[in-house]
């Protein structure tokens, strides 16, 4: 049972907030507070604080605008500081990121009585590494940088100027080393030079390790109540065994927002690939670097032993790349290796994972070749510590030991990211779990030719369970779109969340029959018939349009985006921002000074305008989506998935392509009414939701608009 003492703290804090607001409380954002703190406020621990018994996890779906971070922190905030855990917020995008640490933190320390503190959490690649920035303005001085430039990727000219005013700020205090701090545009190339990886980072052992703006921003999350942070870094943390970074999940309650991005994530970060001509071509250019290292510096001991080994374990690796890549290209048809004006690049999938036994051999050398390239790397890094330490003499000038290091480090997890791709795509699948998903990209650019091998999961489950709900002190996944034909399955099934689990609903306070209208013309185009459907859509644009000043047009094809567009008047395309030609940023900010100007603005997008975008009032009045947003067919990884349901008796269209598009779709409406005084049209030019025996269920799981069916 919840602490009296703690439920009363709840309660004030949330009462203090609505009084301080002048606002009303909403039933849904009650229920949301009274859920997660019955959760979170009722974990068993032992003598130490560690939770015993089951999973402490609840999974809320909140619809648009119930107020879900005000009503997670209230009830999530007293229960970490009641227990003496820290609070972890996770987002999948950083606008929500920022809004939570930048606004709503804020508002809420100040508005109730809760007293906290709170940090924002960001990766390293966010932050400026000292050291190479002075590496970059010493260029009198020798640097690895001049050695291993080839072997490096994405190595950028220097920008001088630039760098220069980057020492100037940070040595005045005008600058922390933060990115996002820049106040000037910053090329992703620029910035590459300038930060820095895990695997190329000495820690202590730097000689600006005092100074590091990682560090320092790292320092601040040990004595802080509350992490914001974002899905990708929680995951990085967990691969690393947990605790490196962020807190350890013993130690945390968890909250994911926009959790149903989530299972996603964590498939795509234990996702491997290898690009075969590129890292053969890396792989020469290392064996010539370390024999050019060898000649002039001549090291002692170990240290010259390993080195002198690593040309020789290249040799049989690049025969071996090679072999593969014969092989590989051989599954591709000629028209295709020579066609570089194809939109997509062309794709090979292995049915059910399973790779031919002449490539798995090939692979398995591959393994091995990289598995001992692996060895002597970290032998060489761990030695390279050591002599920075002072532990070791390698008969090397200690500067030359620093400034190897970092190199030795990228050539490392090089290796160690091939090393993993071929451990995935040779693993032999358990009959009982889901297999990888495994394929091939062909690349071309002129006569250059490339492969790209990929291995992926198709589920993120297992992982999820044994890395974070199960050693989790709590974690609470929260979303407007939870649920997909209103049940938590697909989320459970894809997150791997256990038995335990919490779920709950709670509704939307807006009126979406009074606010909304939902329309199903007749087109008289099949979907399908794709150049038939996208001239019904050139034809019906107009009229749909007409009376409205902002409308938000979504496609699920980027080609037929692209086709009405180029099928409508030269008149009516002065009114249309289409999301190829700009970046979103921008796109929205041109459709919102149109709007602001009285002007009709139409917005042509892509699944990134149907999520996330938040256009109240006159900014988005009409919504049409073009097709039910079904995943795409060749995607590998969905395909491989439903082959593996399909396996154990299941209907893949039903269990996964039906619900996904069902949670796409209510995305896409989502994005009308963002405001209690919002009301417009939703238009959808796909009669499969009225005439295909799936329709009904993806209708019925929609806010319940009025409806209009033609």
């Amino acid at each position: 049972m919840l602490n009296n003492e703690l439920k009363s703290q709840i309660q004030q804090a949330y009462s203090n907030f609505l009084e301080a607001k002048g606002l009303k409380p909403r039933y849904g954002q009650r229920l949301m507070i009274a859920e997660i703190a019955k959760v979170f406020g009722t974990i068993a621990t032992d003598d130490k604080g560690q939770r015993v018994g089951d999973s402490a996890i609840i999974a809320v779906e909140a619809g648009t605008g119930t107020g879900k971070t005000v009503a997670y922190s209230i009830a999530a905030i007293p229960c970490a500081q009641f227990e003496e855990k820290q609070l972890i917020i996770s987002t999948a995008t950083v606008a929500l990121q920022e809004q939570i640490i930048y606004k709503d933190l804020p508002d809420i320390a100040k508005h109730t009585n809760l007293n906290f503190t709170y940090a924002l959490a960001k990766g390293r690649g966010r932050y400026l590494c000292l050291t190479k920035l002075d590496r970059l303005l010493q260029e009198d001085q020798y640097t690895s940088d001049s050695l291993f430039e080839e072997t490096l990727e994405n190595t950028n000219k220097l920008d001088i100027k630039l760098y220069k005013s980057m020492l100037d700020k940070l040595a005045s205090g005008k600058w922390d080393g933060d990115r996002d701090g820049w106040k000037e545009i910053i090329t992703d190339e620029e910035w590459h030079s300038v930060t820095t990886e895990h695997s190329q980072c000495t820690n202590r052992l730097c000689t600006n390790f005092q100074q590091c703006p990682f560090f320092k921003a790292r320092t601040q999350l040990d004595d802080v109540d509350i992490i914001v942070t974002n899905h990708d870094m929680v995951l990085a943390d967990l691969a690393l065994g947990g605790g490196v970074v962020l807190p350890a999940p013993q130690q945390s309650l968890y909250i994911f927002d926009e959790g149903h991005h989530l299972a996603d994530k964590a498939i795509n970060h234990f996702a491997h690939f290898t690009r075969l001509q590129s890292t053969t071509d890396w792989l020469d250019q290392t064996s010539k670097t370390l024999t050019k290292l060898l000649k002039q510096f001549s090291p002692s001991g170990d240290f010259g032993r390993i080195l002198e080994k690593i040309p020789e374990l290249i040799t049989p690796l690049r025969e071996q790349q090679h072999f593969m890549l014969n092989a590989c290209m051989g599954l591709f048809s000629i028209p295709e290796a020579k066609n570089s004006d194809n939109q997509e690049a062309p794709r090979y999938r292995f049915n059910h994972g399973i790779v031919p036994e002449n490539l798995l051999t090939i692979a398995t050398e591959l393994k091995k070749g990289f598995a001992s390239l692996v060895d002597c790397l970290s032998h060489l890094t761990d030695l390279l510590k050591q002599a920075m330490d002072g532990k070791i003499n390698l008969s090397l000038p200690s500067y030359i030991a620093e400034d190897w290091y970092p190199a030795f480090g990228a050539l490392l997890s090089r290796a160690e990211n091939n090393w993993e791709l071929w451990t995935a795509f040779t693993v032999i699948d358990k009959e009982d779990k889901p297999p990888h998903a495994r394929w091939l990209t062909l690349y071309t650019s002129g006569n250059y030719l490339d492969i790209e091998v990929n291995a992926s999961p198709i589920l993120a489950a297992d992982t999820l369970r044994q890395s974070l709900w199960n050693t989790a002190h709590g974690a609470l996944l929260t979303s407007a779109t939870l649920t997909a034909l209103g049940k938590f399955d697909r989320l459970i099934m894809r997150a791997g969340l256990p038995d335990s689990t919490v779920t709950c609903i709670v509704p939307s306070p807006f009126q979406y029959e009074q606010a909304g209208l939902l329309q199903v013309p007749n087109l008289k185009a099949d979907p399908r018939d794709v150049a038939d459907h996208t001239a019904a859509i050139i034809k019906a644009l107009p009229e749909l349009t007409q009376d409205y000043q902002g409308s938000l047009v979504l496609f699920s094809s980027r080609k037929q985006m692209q086709d009405v567009y180029a099928g409508l008047t030269n008149t009516y395309q002065e009114s249309i921002l289409v999301q190829s030609s700009l970046s979103k940023q921008e796109l929205l900010k041109q459709h919102k000074t149109r709007i602001d100007k009285g002007l009709t603005s139409i917005l042509f997008g892509l699944a990134s305008l149907a999520e996330g975008v938040d256009l109240p009032g006159e900014y988005c009045e009409h919504v049409i989506i073009a097709k039910i947003p079904f995943a795409v067919p060749d995607d590998p990884i969905e395909a491989a998935l439903a082959e593996w349901i399909e396996k154990r008796g299941g209907n893949p269209f039903m269990e996964i392509t039906v619900p996904d598009a069902s949670l796409r779709l209510i995305q896409a409406c989502g994005r009308l009414i963002r405001t209690e005084q919002d009301k417009g049209t939703i238009t959808l030019l796909d009669r499969r939701i009225i005439n295909k025996s799936y329709g009904k269920a993806l209708l019925n799981a929609l806010p319940p608009f009025r409806r209009e069916i033609h």
